[in-house]
């Protein structure tokens, strides 16, 4: 049942012709890029500005949190109080 079923009559694998080992490869030729001085002082002067950016909101984050425990705290206080 699981066993695998074998063609009667093989067919014999195809042959492909050969070609020279000789021959050099067609190469394109590789756009030239180029990066001015320009670019790469955007591309760092962007990468502070997000990095100060993230900094802010985490530090804004962190003193919202410690201002949320300080609240919480102090209306706990209150209504023992009472």
């Amino acid at each position: 049942m699981f066993l695998p079923k074998y063609p009667d009559s093989p067919t014999p694998p195809p042959s492909y012709p050969h070609t020279v080992a000789d021959q050099m490869p067609a190469r394109r030729p590789a756009p030239q890029i180029s990066v001015s001085t320009g670019a790469v002082a955007a591309v760092l002067v962007g990468g502070v500005v997000l990095t100060s950016l993230l900094a802010a909101v985490a530090v804004a984050a962190v003193s919202v949190a410690v201002a949320a425990v300080v609240l919480r705290s102090l209306l706990r206080d209150q209504h023992r109080r009472r």
